[in-house]
C-alpha cells in the first residue's frame, strides 16, 4: 500500500509550548512542527522565523504579547523555505533580515517551493489566503550582521556558517546567554529536511562552525529545545550522523531506489520515529543522489515533482 503523500495526511493539532531561556529571550516549540523565536532589546523585539501564514504568525505573537508588548524592530529569517518566511506580514517588522543568498532563491524558486511545501504540509498552512504574497528581506549580509539590544542586554550576532539546508541559512547568537537559533542547520529529536542541501558541506565545515560558537542552549529548526553543553553537542552530532549515514547509503548504491532504500533502512532504527522522518527521506535522498551525481544546486521541487518522486521511492 502506498504511504500517504509527505504530510498531507497529518492534520492533527500540535502541542505548543512557550520556553523562557532567558530573561526576555523565548522559544516556541510544536512537538516537531517548525520552532521559532524571539529576544528583546531594551526598546524592541527580535522575532526569529514568520511561520507560513500571517494566521499562524499571529497564534504566535500573541503568546509572545504575554511576556512583552515592545514593537517587533527586527525579523530574521534563517532561510527562505515557505514554511519560515510567509508569516511575515504579521509581524509588522521595521526590518526583515536574510542572508543575500536567502533573497536569490527566493527570486529564483520561492514561487515553486510555495505551491510545495502547502503541498507537503498542508496544516501548517493555517488561512493561506491571508499570504499576501512572497516575503522579500530588507536587509541583506554576506557573512555577520549584528544588532545591538540595548541597555546592558548585550549584541546579537546573525552569522553564516556555510552552505548547509539550503545554499542561505544563517543562525542566530546570543553571546551574553550563550543561546543559538540554529534554524534546520541543526534539529533535535527531528529528522532532517535536505531537499535543498549541500550535504557534504553541511556535515563537515558548516557543523564544525556552528560547533565553535559553543552555546549552551540551541533551539534548532523542529524538535525539543537542547539545553547544556553535552545536550547542545548530543543534538550537532545528531544531525551530523544523519548527514553521514545518508552519504554513505546512497553513495554506496547503484540506483536512486536503492540508495533510498539503503539510506531507509540504516536510519530508521534510531531516527524513523521521529516526526517527518517518512515525509523527508524520499526529497532527502533524491537531492544527494543529484548531488553525488555532479549536479551542483539543487533542483528546483515543484508539486508536480514531489509527487513523481514520492510515487517513484515511497511506494
Amino acid at each position: 500500500m502506498a504511504k500517504p503523500f509527505a504530510s498531507s495526511e497529518d492534520l492533527g493539532e500540535k502541542r505548543q509550548t512557550l520556553h523562557v531561556l532567558a530573561e526576555g529571550v523565548y522559544a516556541l516549540t510544536a512537538e516537531g512542527d517548525p520552532n521559532v523565536g524571539a529576544v528583546e532589546g531594551e526598546d524592541f523585539v527580535v522575532c526569529f522565523e514568520a511561520l507560513a501564514t500571517p494566521v499562524a504568525a499571529r497564534e504566535w505573537l500573541a503568546k509572545l504579547r504575554e511576556h512583552t508588548d515592545k514593537p517587533v524592530r527586527y525579523l530574521v529569517l534563517s532561510h527562505y523555505h515557505a514554511v519560515r518566511v510567509l508569516g511575515a506580514s504579521a509581524f509588522g517588522a521595521d526590518v526583515i533580515v536574510a542572508h543575500e543568498k536567502t533573497r536569490e532563491l527566493i527570486a529564483e524558486r520561492g514561487e515553486q517551493d510555495w505551491a510545495s511545501e502547502y503541498g507537503r504540509m498542508p496544516r501548517l498552512f493555517k488561512e493561506p489566503a491571508s499570504i499576501p504574497g512572497l516575503t522579500w528581506p530588507t536587509a541583506t549580509f554576506s557573512d555577520r550582521f549584528t544588532i545591538e539590544l540595548g541597555g546592558d542586554r548585550g549584541e546579537l550576532v546573525l552569522q553564516y556558517c556555510g552552505r548547509g539546508h539550503t545554499e542561505g541559512d544563517l543562525v542566530m547568537w546570543l553571546p551574553k546567554h550563550r543561546i543559538m537559533f540554529a534554524g534546520d542547520l541543526v534539529e533535535s529529536q527531528a529528522a532532517l529536511y535536505t531537499g535543498d542541501a549541500f550535504h557534504r558541506d553541511w556535515a563537515s565545515g558548516t557543523l564544525d562552525r556552528v560547533a565553535a560558537f559553543g552555546a549552551e542552549t540551541l533551539v534548532g529548526g523542529r524538535g525539543a529545545v537542547a539545553t547544556g553543553k553535552d545536550g547542545v553537542e548530543a543534538a550537532i552530532a545528531q544531525t551530523r550522523e544523519f548527514l553521514d549515514v545518508m552519504i554513505r547509503e546512497v553513495g554506496g548504491s547503484r540506483t536512486l531506489k536503492e540508495a533510498f532504500e539503503r539510506t531507509h533502512a540504516a536510519l530508521a532504527p534510531r531516527y524513523g520515529r521521529w516526526p517527518i522522518f517518512e515525509h523527508c527521506l524520499p526529497f532527502d535522498v533524491s537531492r544527494l543522489w543529484d548531488e553525488l551525481h555532479g549536479i551542483e544546486r539543487p533542483v528546483i521541487w515543484t508539486a508536480e515533482r514531489d509527487r513523481d518522486v514520492w510515487a517513484a521511492l515511497q511506494s
